[in-house]
């Protein structure tokens, strides 16, 4: 084996082993502050816990990279650095208090609305960052913005990050974004995923944007690498992300997590929303044609 080879692997292991360390430090010193009665009482629980799953994503991280699954590789790489900036956002949580005087989700909302203008710049750069960067669905975005400011505020806020995210993915996908998708989820993947789009992106690409649980910056970087048109794309990043958003974010504020029957409707919208896809896949062709002639969308 090279010495080139050797030096890779062993940089590809190391980021994996030194990112999943960073995520349990930070974690770890937050815990030891026990701001909260829950963190006191369960502290060793949550300790092992944390130590537990950094070290089964280094593991597998490593796994994947010796067994050539570049993308997983690569989407594991990715999620542990949002982890790393979760951890540090909780340790800096815990070690000025903070954590302890937010017990509940009113009084995160008004220790935000004491903040000012800040919360709302900070919450709009992660949503358009959650599009570009971040491997974060956006329904999980707004379901934190909820939970900050309230579904009306939250769905002002997310939308313009998310629709400048999703410009500025698209412009990249469109004129440099080839590699940078490919070192994401792979050349193989992306390459494959491209083909089954070919004549087909208009549909099955708005249709992915309207449902939630999709990787967003994916998302973005397809559509400028696929013959979608900037016109179109401006157009149904709008409708799509507007409809998406707001039914998100009234959906986390009026069905709990904290009952059965909440669990329950949350379960049935899962499966509908797979039922939905699916149903889109198999009709695609006819789907297509039909909104392509309708609308006659031209080239590039």
């Amino acid at each position: 084996m090279k010495r080139i080879d050797v030096l890779k692997h062993c940089i590809n292991v190391l980021a994996v082993v030194l990112f999943s360390a960073v995520a349990f430090l930070f974690i770890a010193y937050g815990l030891t502050y026990r701001t909260v009665d829950f963190i006191d009482e369960y502290f060793y629980l949550l300790f092992w816990l944390s130590f537990t799953v950094c070290a089964v994503a280094a593991l597998l991280g490593i796994l994947f990279y010796f067994l050539k699954k570049q993308s997983v590789y690569r989407l594991i790489v990715c999620a542990l650095v949002f982890l790393d900036l979760c951890a540090a956002v909780f340790f800096f949580l815990c070690a000025t208090g903070l954590l302890g005087t937010i017990n509940s989700v009113e009084a995160l909302r008004d220790y935000i609305g004491n903040t000012g203008s800040l919360a709302a710049i900070i919450y709009i750069s992660f949503c358009l960052l959650q599009v570009v960067l971040l491997p974060v669905p956006g329904s999980v975005a707004v379901a934190v913005g909820v939970a900050m400011f309230g579904p009306l505020k939250c769905s002002i806020f997310s939308f313009i990050g998310i629709l400048i995210g999703s410009f500025i993915a698209f412009g990249v996908g469109r004129w440099i974004g080839y590699k940078a998708v490919c070192w994401i989820v792979g050349k193989e993947s992306l390459d494959k995923w491209l083909e089954k789009l070919k004549g087909k992106d208009y549909l099955i690409l708005s249709i992915m944007f309207l449902l939630p649980m999709f990787p967003d910056d994916i998302l973005c970087f397809v559509a400028g690498l696929s013959s979608m048109t900037f016109p179109y794309f401006t157009v149904m990043i709008i409708i799509t992300r507007a409809i998406s958003v707001i039914s998100t974010a009234y959906s986390f504020e009026f069905i709990p997590f904290t009952t059965w029957w909440g669990i329950l409707i949350w379960i049935i919208l899962a499966n509908l929303v797979i039922l939905a896809f699916w149903l889109v896949i198999k009709y695609s062709d006819k789907i297509d044609k039909f909104i392509k002639s309708k609308f006659n969308f031209g080239k590039r």
